[in-house]
């Protein structure tokens, strides 16, 4: 796809922020920049409870494209931080098609990585006439293998992040710290749920690139890591609310005219490369970029080229 490496857009800002009220409890956030008048795309933010950031909008042409970021219900500035009730991914569905419909937007790009790739297919196959494609990072069906993986057989590459892990909890529910963080996370006690959101955050964070990263927080009182653990947990709990689909049959069915590209770390510990080649062979016309020299993270060099190669491409594919 690339004989050249491609680097992220400078920093831009928006030029509008709204807020969806999307029922009586939930305000989702979503902000626009680039181009008022280029063409849509909506970034779908990982996690799931991730929430977007400033570097997200710099994946694609400010001069090209007309830029949606949204934070997901309970994530980032949507309100309330850290909710959980009414909080599936048909709500989420749902949440992007409004705000689409909000903004005037007949068709958009979607672009979702990690949680966002599910969350990115779960919308294209229910609002599949306003898709103009999709791109789609290191990918994630919600599929109990690779559930099992993440919260466990993960060790086999990772032990010492396992270990801490495990170690933060008792002895006697360590077989099972899905369950026991959740117990500790969804405390009232903030001197027990913030410590073991941080604990919870960090086995992630240690895993997410090829090579060691320092851990960095801005989150001075814990309230943004216990929001999203909460939500995190809340969405493994129910297998993210497409345990039970056959996503990769979906896609086949419905997706084969979706222009598709899928971008790939070869040493994604988080989301192992079979996911995405599973969903490549389910969708044949679909480009699989795998790279070498990557791990879960956007922010690698070979994959943040590769993606924005893919929003270069992407301007040729949909014009």
């Amino acid at each position: 796809m690339q004989n050249t490496t491609y680097n992220l857009y400078p920093e831009l800002e928006i030029y509008a922020q709204h807020v969806l009220k999307a029922d009586d409890l939930h305000e989702v956030y979503y902000e626009v920049c680039g181009n008022p008048n280029g063409v849509p795309v909506v970034f779908l933010h990982g996690g799931p409870g991730s929430g977007c950031n400033p570097a997200q909008r710099r994946f694609f042409d400010p001069a090209y494209y007309q830029i949606i970021l949204i934070d997901q219900r309970g994530c980032g500035r949507s309100k309330p931080l850290g909710a959980i009730d009414k909080n599936t991914t048909n709500d989420l569905v749902n949440d992007i098609d409004l705000i689409r419909q909000q903004l005037g937007i007949h068709q958009w790009l979607v672009f979702g990585g990690s949680w966002g790739s599910t969350l990115a297919l779960a919308y294209a196959l229910q609002h599949t006439s306003h898709v103009s494609g999709l791109i789609l990072r290191g990918i994630f069906l919600s599929r109990p293998s690779e559930l099992h993986w993440f919260l466990g057989a993960v060790k086999t590459f990772f032990p010492a992040p396992w270990e801490r892990l495990c170690e933060f909890l008792p002895i006697d529910v360590r077989d099972n710290p899905l369950s026991a963080y959740g117990q500790l996370i969804f405390s009232d006690d903030t001197n027990i749920s913030i410590p073991a959101a941080i604990q919870w955050n960090a086995f992630e964070s240690s895993i997410m690139s090829l090579l060691p990263r320092p851990a960095s927080t801005s989150d001075i009182d814990g309230k943004i890591e216990r929001a999203r653990a909460r939500v995190q947990i809340h969405y493994i709990q129910h297998h993210c609310f497409v345990g039970d689909r056959d996503l990769l049959t979906e896609a086949t069915l419905k997706l084969c005219h979706v222009p598709t590209i899928i971008v790939q770390g070869r040493y994604d510990m988080v989301c192992p490369p079979i996911t995405a080649w599973e969903l490549s062979r389910s969708m044949p016309h679909a480009e699989l970029h795998i790279i070498e020299d990557a791990g879960h993270s956007a922010m690698e060099t070979g994959t943040t080229s590769a993606l924005v190669c893919a929003t270069e491409k992407f301007k040729h594919l949909i014009a």
